[in-house]
Parts: structure tokens; sequence; C-alpha cells
């Protein structure tokens, strides 16, 4: 049975950090794409950031330079860095695997996603 458990959420304040962990169990995904997304208050779920298998990154404007994601292929976890954190980062994460080699924006190529992980970001 695939497992996705997300880590590392929390409270924090204006321009501070966090590290978001995502650990896979069940099978390898170190031939498909993994990525983090996320899901504000009342609005849809949307893609934060991707890595390829080939560690190619992709990254929505709204979080470049801010934002680093990262996979352990061996650990088959991702990782999202996030520094100087605004309050519009507030949302619940999610890690989520595609059935490819891309980093699709369409959360319909992502079938495996973990049960998400609540960042805060206090003004």
């Amino acid at each position: 049975q695939v497992q996705l458990v997300e880590s590392g959420g929390g409270l924090v304040q204006a321009g501070g950090s966090l590290r978001l962990s995502c650990v896979a169990s069940g099978r390898s995904f170190s031939g498909n794409t993994m990525g983090w997304f996320r899901q504000p208050p009342g609005k849809d779920r949307e893609l934060v950031a991707g890595v390829t298998i080939g560690g190619s990154t992709k990254y929505s404007d709204s979080v470049k330079g801010r934002f680093t994601i990262s996979r352990d292929n061996v650990k088959n976890t991702v990782y999202l860095q996030m520094n100087s954190l605004k309050p519009e980062d507030t949302a619940v994460y999610y890690c989520a695997v595609s059935r490819g080699y891309r980093v699709y924006a369409e959360i319909s190529e992502y079938p495996y996603w973990g049960q998400g992980t609540q960042v805060t970001v206090s003004s």
C-alpha cells in the first residue's frame, strides 16, 4: 500500500523558515516526478514546486527565490525548504507523486497524495 506522510508544518512568523518533508512508502518512486502543492483557505489547490527524477525543478512564480525543493531517491523522500515566509504562504501543504517524469501543474497527473500539513505564517 502506497503511503505519503508529510511533516514539518507549523506556525511561524513572517520572514521565518520551515522545512517540510514527505516520506513515501509502499514502492519506490525514483522514476517519478515528486511535487508539493498547497491549498490556501477557500482557494484551489495549486502547484508550489516539483522535481524530476533527474533533479530538474519548477516553481510557481510566487515562491521562486524563496522555496527550494529537493529529493532523496534512496530515502524515497522529498523536501521543501521554505524561507522568507509570508502570510500569503499560509495553506495546507501536500506532497504528491506524479504518474510520469515531468513536473505537471495539473492535479490529475498526481495519483498519489499525502494527507497534508498545515503551514501558518503570522504577520
